[in-house]
């Protein structure tokens, strides 16, 4: 029965880190459909959005069940309750990378993203990448070490961010406001992105150590971030 329980506990980290695994490739697809403006790529990063949520809800499933059945106490217990949190904030960063799709597809043929300005959205694409590549791992190896790093992939980020927001209000007269409506909540969504990573790895020092670290806390968010309204995709 226990090694039953443990084969649950390896399914569920293994599942968390297969959200991580497409929640990169949905944000590096769709950061290329983005500037390249790809509609049909675009189609597939919205299409993919299932299987992520599917994931979620077969963990959260999983872990409800192993709460019944097993009553876990103490690390067992954490592992169980804190992947629930961490599969929400994944399926959020898949929810993202589709809001990032969605506008390149609402500009197609053209591309949301001035010339000028592609290299800035690519480079915040990349750095989402990464990030969320090293939350896989953090999550695969409990390194509560490696989940602190993540921070500094965050403040590049948080800066990429407010570099964008500058040249947004400095090119103002300039770009038309359609981009600048795109250009902002691009900006949000990468930086969300971005914080929601920062999350999981706040759950991995919380699962190694059993204490959270006030400096790693996070604002609370806010319901669906609002992407979902404030633009009709």
């Amino acid at each position: 029965m226990r090694d039953a329980f443990h084969d649950d506990l390896d399914k569920i980290t293994d599942q968390l880190v297969e959200m991580t695994r497409l929640a990169g490739s949905a944000v590096s697809r769709a950061t290329t459909a983005l500037l390249d403006a790809d509609v049909h790529l675009a189609e597939t990063v919205i299409a993919a959005d299932d299987e992520l949520d599917t994931i979620r809800t077969e963990l959260d499933a999983l872990s409800i069940d192993l709460l019944a059945r097993q009553q876990p106490v103490a690390t067992d217990l954490r592992i169980v309750v804190t992947s629930m949190r961490m599969s929400s904030d994944l399926e959020r960063m898949g929810d993202l990378a589709r809001h990032i799709a969605k506008v390149a597809r609402l500009r197609y043929p053209d591309s949301a993203v001035p010339p000028a300005l592609s290299a800035h959205i690519l480079q915040m694409g990349q750095i989402a990448e990464r990030i969320v590549a090293k939350a896989g791992s953090v999550i695969a190896s409990m390194d509560s070490t490696a989940a602190l790093s993540l921070e500094q992939d965050d403040d590049a980020m948080d800066e990429l961010h407010r570099q964008l927001f500058d040249a947004i209000l400095h090119d103002k007269t300039d770009l038309p406001r359609e981009t600048l409506v795109d250009l902002t909540l691009l900006g949000r969504y990468y930086e969300r992105f971005a914080d929601h990573a920062v999350s999981v790895a706040q759950r991995v020092v919380y699962l190694v150590t059993g204490e959270y670290r006030s400096e790693l806390d996070l604002p609370e968010l806010d319901h669906e971030e609002q992407e979902d309204s404030r633009v009709a995709l």
